[in-house]
């Protein structure tokens, strides 16, 4: 019988290359198998409107990369890994010409709220002040002993709550969907428990870090923990699906940065009931249509502001930005979706070919959603830059089904690996650990455990810290 390899991770996604690089800095000898072609999972970069425009495949502003406590503990600038800032980190236009800002600096931010300037700093300040105290706690399992109580129980008063119910703190319509923007991140009603949380870490990521972009693309990130991993002597295999028990080599360590489903279906009855019947059951969310637009001298924004922002979200005020997620979520398609936009060339100019600029957008849609999606994309885009569709020289649609045909973890176009309601976020993906699967030396990685969503690695950290404690 041949040798038991130390440690095989599923997925080279960021969790999965996050756990390889964990278990190698730990001195064990690390392959990596990844079902596609090439590296990265949801942290690819491809040309897909114009030859040389670089486009991101899914994720794209990264504020929990730069603050995640993980990724900052590695040497990844070694290894090709450079921020990128744009002036302004994020823009919120209204019909009127007007739009909430979001700078990294907070006083320039509260100046510009002007009457809920001092609303916004007594809700964001301490938790932006906090934040690499509060991110240890905040970047793992929610039922836990936290490492700083204090610091996460001031965060807790105010993310438990519903985004709605936090957006009453301030009076302006800028204000309010400057924040809502960002809570509608988690793909969630706001007007359920806990969905300020998102808009609360993220906004207070953005006053600590910024919002940054990988220069040369998103695909730099998981192309830099892949040279680290194999500096430290790992291997990655492209070209190597796992969908059965025989197609995983013996190792001490086996790692999946897989939905829980794809746990469940190679480990079958090795998994133990309990476990096996949550993985099944993993509930997912509303999905992502995609835009990918090649724009002849960038977006024409009526607000000034949003034509500095690396990223814009359109949908209005809260109350409108409200609706469309509950729709989304309750399975209609919204008349107005809820759109993020990245306009990565103007932090990174190396993405730009001349005066062509890639523009990232995606609509929060229903799962699974078939029907195209594309000109409820473009109204948004034109209804706060009228003219841009005489600026698109080619485009690129990705449907919630290219998602998951190209993700298999992106079930039904859910890019943030499962619904994050109160439920879930407690029980990620099961009750108890929420990386170990029952089976001895077998975790899982993926961002179907929490923290959850976000290209911050801490997920694959985290399953690998565990592996490594338990392991002989």
């Amino acid at each position: 019988m041949p040798t038991p390899l130390d440690a095989v991770v599923v997925g080279a996604g960021p969790n999965g290359l996050a756990a390889a690089v964990t278990l190698a800095r730990a001195g064990r000898r690390v392959t990596v198998l990844e079902g596609a072609s090439t590296i990265g999972g949801g942290t690819r970069t491809e040309e897909l409107t114009v030859p040389g425009l670089k486009h991101d495949v899914c994720s794209a502003v990264h504020p929990f990369g730069v603050a995640s406590p993980f990724l900052t503990s590695l040497p990844l600038a070694e290894h090709g890994l450079v921020w990128r800032y744009p002036e302004i980190d994020l823009a919120h236009p209204l019909d009127d010409g007007t739009a909430g800002v979001l700078f990294r600096s907070l006083d320039e931010t509260c100046a510009r709220l002007g009457a809920d300037g001092p609303a916004w700093r007594r809700v964001f300040g301490p938790v932006a002040e906090d934040f690499a105290e509060l991110a240890d706690d905040v970047f793992g399992p929610l039922v836990r002993v936290p490492r700083h109580p204090v610091r996460l129980t001031r965060f807790g008063l105010r993310a438990a709550l519903p985004a709605a119910v936090l957006a009453r703190r301030f009076r302006t319509p800028r204000a309010r969907a400057l924040f809502a923007g960002s809570a509608a991140h988690v793909f969630r009603p706001l007007t359920r428990p806990a969905t300020a949380g998102a808009g609360v870490m993220l906004t207070a990521a953005g006053h600590a870090y910024g919002w940054p972009v990988a220069e040369g693309g998103s695909s730099a990130i998981t192309g830099a923990l892949a040279s680290l991993l194999a500096e430290w002597g790992g291997a990655v295999i492209t070209g190597h699906p796992v969908r059965h028990r025989s197609d995983v080599p013996a190792a001490r360590i086996t790692l999946f940065d897989t939905s829980p489903a794809t746990v469940a279906e190679v480990y079958g009855d090795e998994l133990p009931a309990r476990t096996r019947r949550a993985y099944r059951r993993h509930r997912y969310g509303a999905g992502a249509y995609k835009l990918d637009l090649a724009v002849r001298g960038g977006v024409p924004w009526t607000a000034e502001v949003a034509r500095r922002a690396g990223t814009v979200h359109l949908g209005g005020t809260l109350e409108e930005i409200a609706h469309a997620e509950a729709e989304a979520c309750a399975g209609r398609m919204p008349e107005r979706p809820f759109v993020l936009v990245a306009q990565q060339s103007l932090a990174d100019p190396t993405r730009a070919v001349g005066d062509l600029h890639p523009v990232w957008a995606y609509a929060h849609v229903p799962s699974g959603w078939t029907s195209s999606a594309e000109q409820a994309v473009l109204d948004q885009l034109e209804r706060f830059a009228p003219g841009l569709r005489e600026r698109v020289v080619a485009s690129a649609v990705r449907t919630p089904a290219d998602f998951e045909r190209d993700n298999p973890n992106y079930v039904g176009g859910d890019i943030a690996g499962g619904v994050n309601d109160l439920r879930q976020l407690v029980r990620r993906p099961r009750w108890g650990d929420p990386y170990a699967t029952g089976v001895p030396g077998v975790y899982l990685c993926s961002s179907a455990t929490a923290p959850g969503a976000g290209v911050h690695g801490m997920c694959g950290f985290r399953a690998a810290t565990r592996a490594l404690a338990a392991a002989p």
